[in-house]
């Protein structure tokens, strides 16, 4: 009985100092959402997982349970569904960048499709100068990069620049972390740039995530629905 009374105690304080370890990587990821928003003035900056109805986006913590990254179309699997709120086309990211896009909703749970899936096309930019492009993964079959297509031949930058989210559509806010330019080919045709993009999470070791949701999201759809509907 002493044994296993120790036996239980060292679990005990080894389970304690996981949940320590756990709840400082939480409070980092809360810090780099707040810091995310911080110039928006939408949050209360001790509050960051209890934003009300107020703001335009909320933050909800998930794990993922599974995860793709060697196929075309990758998707990710996590474990908040649609009781928990979860809804196609939430954006989901980590601390460290941009994760994808939920696609399929269970009660449960929820499927997202990768950055890492050719099917996936994101709004993104460059810091620095505020040109835009697609963010694309062209076959590649690595996990490490994306790339940035359509960015104008005037358009200047340099290797090491950092690329964020647009703010251009309803899944991300403007400025998330993606990656840093390591090489670029200019499309002598289209008179553009295609710019490879090492990304800043590992896509290959995903647990804690973010879901986004955007309180404006159906608001602006109707609208844009209504207006598109109205073109001859």
């Amino acid at each position: 009985h002493l044994v296993g009374g120790m036996q239980k105690n060292i679990s005990s304080v080894g389970d304690y100092f996981h949940l320590k370890k756990d709840n400082e990587l939480l409070q980092e990821e809360n810090a780099y959402l707040r810091e995310l928003l911080h110039n928006e003035n939408r949050i209360d900056q001790d509050k960051i997982d209890s934003i009300s109805n107020d703001f335009t986006f909320q933050f909800t913590p998930a794990k993922v349970i599974s995860n793709n990254y060697t196929k075309s179309h990758n998707i990710l699997t996590i474990n908040k569904g649609a009781k928990d709120g979860v809804e196609i086309d939430m954006g989901v990211i980590t601390p460290n960048g941009i994760v994808g896009i939920v696609n399929k909703t269970s009660e449960n749970y929820a499927t997202v499709q990768s950055i890492l899936n050719t099917r996936s096309q994101i709004n993104a930019k460059l810091k620095e100068t505020d040109h835009f492009g697609l963010l694309v993964w062209e076959k590649i079959r690595d996990p490490m990069h994306v790339h940035l297509i359509d960015i104008p031949r005037h358009t200047e930058f340099s290797i090491g620049d950092t690329i964020v989210t647009g703010g251009k559509s309803t899944i991300f806010p403007e400025g998330i972390h993606i990656g840093i330019i390591d090489d670029y080919v200019l499309d002598e045709i289209n008179n553009a740039f295609t710019i490879r993009v090492k990304l800043f999470a590992d896509m290959t070791s995903l647990n804690s995530v973010y879901l986004i949701h955007n309180f404006d999201y159906q608001e602006i759809i109707n609208l844009q629905e209504a207006s598109n509907n109205g073109i001859e």
